[in-house]
């Protein structure tokens, strides 16, 4: 029988999670309600942390956003100050499944999943964001391109829950883009998805990829396309993909079906904020 933990405070969850063997925080219960009908998760105890009212505070500022873990991914898309200060996190929170999902599964839940094929952790690895994390032990930050370990796998332990998410101002002369390509319906999971945001900085233009579900783990790469046409931008960008992606078949498509689409998405959103900056 599965029982259910109701803390009203950080301090009793993380309790909680030290005292109990193989305990599983819930937030939304979005994707754990998937897994529970699969057969895949078996945990006798849930943990849920939707009544902890700092999970569900959003800072924004001119350093950026600070988004509790509990906060929904639907503010992540519609929020005006989130939208003005990481656009391009905001267009990818919005391709996440449906509205329906959008209102009931969270930012902290969304990357706690660890699922290689996720919308937002592509967007996030370009825009170096960080993950906030607590224990008994104490607070802890973590790199967004180090907290994906391997498949549905990330650097929280056991006894750890994740509090926020930190996710720099996007630069002002930033151009951002994601692309998503499902073969199902655009509600399902990717075949593949390619965020790109392009920089200036000390007049070198980097082009920074975030890749999801073309890996066992979201991919991150950048490069530098200072003084490069966008044609052979574009080029350096696919060639420098291309050796990252190792596609999990499944029903969406084989390996070669998901790394040709990959491709596709990764010509797309370079492309597009290339030829952007190009007309800005």
């Amino acid at each position: 029988m599965t029982m259910l933990h109701r803390p009203e405070s950080l301090d009793e969850a993380c309790m909680l999670l030290a005292e109990l063997d193989d305990a599983q925080v819930y937030g939304g219960g979005t994707a754990i309600e998937i897994l529970r009908r699969q057969g895949i998760l078996f945990t006798e105890d849930l943990v849920d942390v939707s009544r902890i009212p700092e999970l569900r505070a959003v800072e924004t500022g001119p350093d950026g956003v600070r988004a509790g873990a509990m906060v929904p991914v639907r503010r992540m898309e519609t929020d005006p100050a989130i939208r003005r200060a990481v656009p391009l996190a905001a267009r990818t929170y919005g391709h996440v499944a449906n509205p329906r999902v959008r209102n009931t599964a969270t930012v902290g839940g969304n990357v706690a999943h660890g699922d290689y094929r996720l919308d937002p952790p592509t967007a996030l690895l370009v825009l170096d964001a960080t993950i906030e994390a607590r224990s008994v032990r104490g607070p802890r930050s973590l790199a967004v391109r180090e907290f994906f370990t391997g498949f549905q796998e990330t650097a929280l332990e056991h006894d750890e829950v994740i509090t926020a998410i930190t996710v720099p101002a996007q630069p002002t002369d930033a151009v951002g883009r994601f692309v998503k390509m499902s073969s199902l319906s655009a509600n399902d999971w990717p075949s593949a998805s390619a965020a790109a945001l392009l920089t200036t900085e000390d007049g070198r233009r980097t082009l920074h990829l975030g890749l999801g579900a073309l890996a066992p783990v979201p991919v991150h790469l950048s490069l530098d396309v200072s003084g490069m046409p966008t044609e052979r931008a574009v080029s350096e960008a696919m060639a420098a993909a291309e050796p990252l992606m190792d596609p999990i078949p499944d029903v969406r498509g084989s390996s070669d079906y998901k790394r040709r689409l990959g491709l596709v998405a990764v010509r797309e959103a370079a492309t597009d904020v290339c030829e952007e900056r190009t007309h800005a």
